[in-house]
């Protein structure tokens, strides 16, 4: 019998979070996180993790864990949450991968490519000349080094561009041809692949509410001190969204009013970016929905079961 997986991936303010914790209860399982943002200890209210109440309902995994301070990568999620599934299946209980992070996924399902880690010192200088010259002339560089960078990669992407011109100058190699050389870890356990499909209304509504919610909970004083660690720019943490927007209304440059009506704008932009996402890379995965959540996880049952 073959080791269950779950996968529950949907786009943000999609509910993902609640019915995880309805699911896990129902099933015995464990929730590990599957959200690049919510492995930030320093950021909870800008990230939406779990409330500490949730995290005290089941058992969680691999949120809040990792400082700011330091690079996260997609590699260094998947070695942790590979010990994590064999602790929780060992314990007889049932790994629910919680997040909106498609390539999160992607690693589970696809696998990911073994290339070199390259030497912080290394990295930087790189990044060195992505300042000094834009991103514009950067990128040019990066597509005479890297033809294959130029059908993968947005002219406008610069972490992209960035770990691009990384890998094709560390290693001789395009990241790209890296990655056409994977396989998943995990062909011989069962994968329960199910994507929250929320309708763009309700979603909106969700957005909405969930900004609100941030400035109730004083996400200002949040990225006040996320600030004071004055941390490079480089940094992928600095992508989430809220995190320049609320610099912008601290610095008397935007109204609240202003500043939540573009959080809002960009995690809407951002939701739709991770539909049109899944709609490319998770054609096989179960699309389920209902405004009810306890129809919901009938339906989620239904398909695991």
């Amino acid at each position: 019998m073959q080791k269950k997986i779950i996968l529950l991936a949907g786009a943000t303010a999609s509910g993902k979070s609640n019915i995880a914790i309805k699911l896990a209860k129902k099933i015995k399982g464990e929730i590990i996180n599957s959200d690049s943002m919510q492995v930030y200890k320093e950021l909870s209210i800008l990230s939406s993790r779990p409330s500490k109440s949730d995290l005290k309902k089941i058992k969680h995994h691999l949120y809040g864990f990792h400082s700011v301070k330091s690079h996260f990568s997609t590699g260094l999620w998947l070695k942790l949450v590979k010990k994590k599934i064999n602790t929780i299946i060992k314990s007889n209980k049932i790994p629910i991968l919680v997040g909106g992070t498609g390539l999160y996924f992607n690693a589970i399902t696809k696998g990911i490519s073994k290339i070199p880690i390259i030497k912080e010192k290394s990295r930087q200088i790189i990044r060195d000349l992505h300042k000094k010259i834009g991103q514009k002339e950067f990128y040019k560089k990066l597509i005479k080094l890297d033809p294959y960078a130029k059908h993968k990669v947005s002219p406008n992407d610069t972490h992209r561009s960035l770990r691009a011109f990384e890998v094709i100058t560390h290693t001789g190699k395009s990241l790209y041809e890296w990655s056409s050389n994977t396989k998943s870890e995990f062909i011989d356990y069962d994968l329960k692949k199910i994507y929250i499909d929320v309708p763009r209304d309700i979603l909106l509504k969700n957005i909405k509410k969930r900004t609100n919610e941030m400035f109730r909970q004083n996400c200002e004083q949040e990225v006040k001190n996320f600030l004071s660690l004055k941390l490079s720019y480089s940094l992928s943490v600095n992508k989430l969204i809220g995190i320049s927007e609320v610099r912008r209304y601290l610095q008397g440059n935007s109204s609240k009013e202003e500043t939540i009506e573009l959080i809002n704008i960009k995690t809407r932009q951002y939701a739709k970016r991770q539909k049109t996402w899944s709609r490319g890379h998770m054609g096989n995965w179960n699309k389920l929905y209902s405004e009810d959540s306890s129809i919901l996880l009938k339906k989620i049952l239904k398909v695991i079961s």
